[in-house]
């Protein structure tokens, strides 16, 4: 969507700001809303998220993508921040933007949108095929980052596990308390899991482990946790 203000055309912008973990922050991303006004953009929304990039179903990506009106930009610090998806699904991802009417503002991904729309016939067809081609190696190149990180990762811990020092994730004792209070107040695993801030999983494994060190030795557990 675009609009004027004083006869100049505003263009406006939904920024997407995103961090894997909830150890990261995401403070020195806030400085593209920034950016974002000075380069002339009007910023309608601030879409802020913690989690993987290699997820589909961030609720926050979601929602961005549902506000888009056409005419609008998605800004994000780079592509990856938007997607680690599989190409298949990084590109169906983006198709979902540009279904909108709207288009990426990232570094690093050249836009020819405006120049292609200017254009006509066969040279509006060359810059459009390009403009694709270099998004899909930015995606791409997103997603084999991604895999290059996991993969030595595993390798770090497979020879951590060879010499005798991995010990595996460390345990967060608040995030423990936490979970055993909320769910010994009885709230459900889905409840406690958004309270503590934390995943589904992570309850179950907790909740499991504190039933299991409770129980006296001669009475094991019969039943899983609902």
């Amino acid at each position: 969507m675009t609009g004027t203000t004083g006869g100049a055309l505003v263009q406006v912008a939904r920024v997407y700001l995103r961090v894997s973990t909830d150890e990261q922050d995401l403070q020195r991303q806030e400085a593209i809303i920034t950016a974002a006004r000075a380069a002339g953009y009007y910023v309608a929304g601030v879409y802020r998220e913690k989690a993987s990039g290699a997820r589909a179903d961030r609720p926050e990506l979601l929602r961005m993508v549902a506000d888009l009106q056409p005419g609008e930009v998605v800004v994000a610090e780079k592509i990856d921040r938007i997607s680690r998806l599989p190409l298949a699904e990084a590109e169906r991802l983006v198709a979902s933007i540009r279904a909108k009417g709207a288009r990426l503002a990232v570094p690093g991904v050249v836009d020819l949108s405006e120049l292609a729309a200017s254009a006509e016939g066969v040279s509006r067809i060359v810059l459009e095929s390009i403009q694709d081609m270099l998004l899909r190696l930015a995606l791409q190149m997103a997603r084999d980052d991604y895999e290059d990180r996991r993969e030595r990762q595993r390798q770090g811990i497979e020879l951590a596990k060879s010499a005798g020092k991995y010990k595996g994730r460390r345990a967060d004792p608040n995030l423990r308390q936490l979970v055993i209070d909320l769910r010994g107040d009885g709230l459900s695993i889905a409840t406690t899991a958004k309270r503590a801030r934390c995943s589904a999983a992570q309850v179950k494994r907790i909740w499991a482990a504190y039933k299991a060190s409770a129980a006296p030795s001669n009475e094991p557990l019969t039943h899983r946790e609902k």
